[in-house]
Formats: C-alpha cells, sequence, structure tokens
C-alpha cells in the first residue's frame, strides 16, 4: 500500500493502492506514518535531503476508504483526531523540503496531506474540492483552512455547499498551490526539481521553513518576521553550507553543499 524508497539523497513514498484511488483506511495511514518516519531518521543521519510523496494509478488520494466503514458506529473523530491529524503534523514537521506530485483525485485526507506538503504540484486536470455534502459530512483534514485562507469565506463555503470540483489549473490559478504542469510531465518534472533542492543547502531551507510556519501560524508582522529571519541568519552564518557559499561565489564556482 505505502512505497518507500531511498535513493540520491531523496526518499519518495508512493501511495500504491491504484484500485481505490489511493483511499486510506487506519492500516494505510499507520504504513505512511512509518514511511515518514523512516525517511525522517534518514534525514537525521545526512542520507536524506529532500522527498517526495506521490499516488499510483488514477489519482493521488481519493481520501478516506469508507468502503467498510458503519455510519451508525463510526468513529469519526478518533481516525481524525487520532490518526490523521498526527500524520499532517509529521508530515509538515520533516526535517527537509517535501514536495508532493498531485494527479487526478486529491480529496479529503488526500488533500490534507497536500496542505500538509511544503511544495505541491498538481496535474492540470487533478480533482481538488470538498465531495463531503454528498456524504452528509464536512470538509475535514485542513481543508477550511486552505479554502479560507486562500480563496476567502465566499468562494470556500461556495465549494463547501455545491461539491464541485477544481480543476488544477483552476486551483493553482487560484493560488491554492504552487505549479500546474501536463500529467504526463507532473513526475518526471517534479522529480527533476526535488532532486536539485536535494543538493542545496538543507540547513537553510529548514530555517526558511521554520520561519513560513510561524508567520502562517503565529500570525507573525513584519518586524518580528525580520527578526526571526535575523537570528536564524545568524545561526546559519557558523554553518559549513554557509561558508561554503559565500567561497564558491567569490571563487566564482557552484557550490558544493552538504547539508
Amino acid at each position: 500500500m505505502i512505497d518507500l524508497t531511498i535513493e540520491n539523497n531523496v526518499a519518495e513514498i508512493v501511495l500504491n493502492a491504484p484500485h481505490k484511488l489511493n483511499s486510506l483506511d487506519e492500516q494505510a495511514l499507520a504504513e505512511l506514518s512509518a514511511a515518514y518516519d523512516d525517511a525522517a531518521t534518514a534525514a537525521a543521519g545526512g542520507t536524506v535531503r529532500a522527498l517526495l510523496i506521490r499516488g499510483e494509478g488514477r489519482a493521488f488520494c481519493a481520501g478516506r476508504d469508507i468502503s467498510g466503514v458503519v455510519p451508525e458506529t463510526d468513529d469519526a473523530v478518533a481516525y481524525l483526531d487520532g490518526l490523521v491529524t498526527p500524520l499532517l503534523k509529521q508530515i509538515s514537521a520533516f526535517p527537509a523540503p517535501t514536495f508532493a506530485a498531485a494527479h487526478g483525485a486529491c480529496l479529503g485526507v488526500g488533500l490534507g496531506l497536500l496542505i500538509a506538503t511544503d511544495v505541491v504540484y498538481v496535474a492540470d486536470k487533478a480533482k481538488i474540492g470538498s465531495p463531503f455534502a454528498n456524504l452528509g459530512a464536512t470538509l475535514d483534514s485542513g481543508g477550511h483552512w486552505l479554502f479560507t485562507e486562500r480563496l476567502g469565506s465566499h468562494r470556500a463555503l461556495d465549494l463547501i455547499y455545491t461539491a464541485d470540483l477544481m480543476t488544477g489549473s483552476d486551483a493553482v490559478a487560484a493560488g491554492l498551490f504552487s505549479r500546474v504542469m501536463p500529467a504526463e510531465e507532473l513526475l518526471e518534472a517534479t522529480r527533476l526539481t526535488v532532486a536539485r533542492v536535494a543538493t542545496g543547502a538543507t540547513g537553510a531551507f529548514r530555517a526558511s521553513k521554520e520561519l513560513v510556519a510561524s508567520i502562517r501560524d503565529r500570525r507573525l508582522g513584519l518586524w518580528d518576521s525580520v527578526s526571526e529571519e535575523n537570528t536564524a541568519q545568524g545561526e546559519l552564518c557558523r554553518s559549513a553550507d554557509y561558508a561554503e557559499g559565500f567561497t564558491a561565489f567569490q571563487e566564482k564556482r557552484k557550490p558544493e553543499f552538504r547539508g
């Protein structure tokens, strides 16, 4: 169901249940968490400097696997609070840059995986939105935050009430995610970017990741953000990659960062 490979300082996690559009049940969520744990351990040891998550088959992830759920006895809180939210926090805190290549359905928990990932590239015809109106349920996994933050309350509620889906092209145009590409080019192009980032100054990337999270979650103003940037730069200036970057610039050569 969940595959992890590590090669050339890149961890690639694959949602590999194409017969059910990579929808996630409790076991799959546990496997996905374990894969991120293993990749984080490798990152701590210096063998992973960037991570890519993608899905096999026709979709990235269609959300929760509800095929065996009995509505009368379902415990949504146990599923979301107990399994999904800890996983999303784990993904968000991953100690290296994370990327997603998303195509087809990106719904529910699948959308949450994208929200928790640093950089998201989507296929032009990907399907993004909130189908929960058809289930008598509400959008979860951070979807309300994403839609309201990026689209405003009116557009957010329009998508939630109607269950209409956006294409990947529409989602990127609206500012939900980073880049849109034709589906047939998505994976190769994303892999090339991830490979390039994996040769970069991982410590500096991690500092930026933490700064962006602080601005998002703590609503830092300009001068508080500047103060935290100054502190981060002060810590980085004592690192080997900082010295290498400056020296390479002065010597007019390409830097060789160690991460």
